[in-house]
């Protein structure tokens, strides 16, 4: 590796409203910055290191501690950085600041290849919740923004009211939008096949982790014609993805810091397109230097990347980045957004060490 010096910072950064993941009530994300810059001083890339409440296993805390460790035992015996044990979002964090270091010395970006052409903008879902009512004028703004990729938030509880949400933006876009539903895990298999049958025919293109046990979405499938897209399993129980037809999976949605490093997101981009699943590029809440870094990759996998969730900047109040994330017409400049992350704020960030490598 090339750097010489290693700058630790953290953030926190509030939320517009309170966010709710599994059950806990966040008003800010927190998380740690790695900083890697050159001996020369002429370069410095970033990389984030930010587990999420409800989401992750290791906390802030304890991922901090395993990146301090990591930068000691490097700085010790001068060995090249080792990702292999670490906490999943610390691997990503780690990965992230050492590729972006890489392209920022080479003057490329950290998956291109000889003779590319220009990448592809990577289209976004606009994520909706809330009432029937807040739904529609929520996706109908969207709409109007450039939005062609819709994801509802579905759960046993309001599994009425999404129903009625599903028939409304069903009359209102038709197949003009792309519509997909998630439930995070929340409906035991007969009432998730209840709710599959008072929807619309062929208003969604999947539901994203419908059942309480994933090894159920064959008879699910079988019963409904719904594909259902898998997110946590893939991390929660990796070794289910090869057990289930393909044909029951619509989309694998790929959260990297929960996967664990770069190869393993390239592995289930490959899965994906050997087996007719779109691969969904998505983020737990991160900020803007991981949003780039994750639009890039969409971008670079893909000639024609699906609509992905990294949409999540606008649930953020402050940016850490000298220009915001931002999107145009319902989609991501990749490249543009990419080299963007590299100016960073650090008046709002809290320095925590400094390591010589």
């Amino acid at each position: 590796m090339t750097a010489s010096y290693a700058y630790l910072y953290r953030y926190s950064l509030p939320f517009n409203e309170p966010v709710t993941v599994r059950g806990r009530r966040l008003l800010q994300r927190d998380g740690v910055l790695l900083a890697l810059k050159t001996g020369d001083g002429k370069h410095t890339a970033w990389g984030e290191i930010a587990p999420l409440s409800g989401l992750h296993r290791e906390t802030t805390e304890s991922a901090e501690r395993q990146i301090v460790e990591t930068l000691a035992m490097h700085g010790e015996s001068g060995a090249a950085l080792m990702t292999e044990g670490l906490f999943p979002s610390v691997r990503m964090g780690l990965e992230m600041a050492v590729m972006n270091l890489e392209a920022s010395i080479s003057g490329r970006h950290p998956f291109s290849v000889p003779g590319e052409s220009m990448l592809p903008r990577v289209p976004l879902n606009a994520l909706l919740m809330g009432s029937t009512d807040v739904v529609l004028l929520r996706a109908q703004a969207s709409y109007q923004e450039g939005y062609r990729a819709f994801k509802l938030k579905v759960g046993k509880e309001n599994a009425e009211e999404a129903a009625a949400a599903v028939h409304a933006l069903h009359r209102l876009f038709g197949s003009q939008v792309e519509l997909r539903l998630d439930a995070n895990q929340s409906m035991p298999l007969d009432d998730a096949i209840a709710f599959a049958r008072e929807l619309p025919k062929n208003s969604v293109t999947y539901i994203e982790e419908p059942l309480l046990q994933p090894r159920d979405i064959p008879e699910y499938h079988a019963k409904t014609g719904i594909r259902s897209a898998l997110d946590e399993t893939l991390w929660q129980k990796p070794g289910l993805l090869g057990a289930l037809p393909p044909e029951t999976i619509g989309a694998l949605v790929l959260k990297p810091n929960c996967l664990g490093g770069v190869a393993a997101v390239l592995n289930l981009v490959r899965y994906a397109a050997d087996h007719n699943m779109q691969a969904v590029f998505s983020s737990a809440f991160e900020s803007s230097i991981s949003l780039g870094f994750y639009a890039i990759l969409a971008a670079a996998t893909s000639v024609r990347p699906a609509a992905c969730g990294l949409d999540t900047f606008r649930h953020l109040k402050e940016d850490i980045q000298t220009t915001a994330f931002h999107a145009e017409g319902g989609s991501l400049d990749a490249a543009s957004l990419y080299l963007d992350t590299r100016e960073v704020r650090t008046t709002n960030l809290s320095l925590a060490s400094v390591w010589t490598l």
